[in-house]
């Protein structure tokens, strides 16, 4: 059982930056692979970054390699997304992912993950 919270949407104009949290709690919140999705108006949900339990082996989709960067904190057991280079197409929402299997990359489908939180709003003007 995994509970997660994302925060740290809002609007910002293009080129600018954000920084994501999800905070995961519950008895085994600390043993899960994380991950970042998004899901834009009228499309489906994407895979955008994903992290494993100890932050050794991090993926991204192509899309972002060299704006985002995702990391983790056991401690708070909490994972980022630093999201640089902002673009339109970056509009979404972003939901935070877990999995006690799964580690999301670039070809996982959002039904493989077991644990979602309830997004948080990413809006980029240009």
């Amino acid at each position: 059982q995994v509970q997660l919270v994302e925060s740290g949407g809002g609007l910002v104009q293009a080129g600018g930056s954000l920084r994501l949290s999800c905070a995961a709690s519950g008895r085994t919140s600390s043993s899960v692979a994380m991950g970042w999705f998004r899901q834009a108006p009228g499309k489906e949900r994407e895979f955008v970054a994903g992290i494993s339990r100890s932050g050794g082996i991090i993926r991204y989709a192509d899309s972002v390699k060299g704006r985002f960067t995702i990391s983790r904190d056991n401690v708070k057991n909490t994972v980022y997304l630093q999201m640089n280079m902002l673009e339109p197409e970056d509009t979404a929402v972003y939901y935070c992912a877990a999995d006690n299997k799964i580690l999301p990359g670039a070809n996982t489908t959002p039904d493989r993950m077991g644990y979602w939180g309830q997004g948080t709003q990413v809006t980029v003007s240009s």
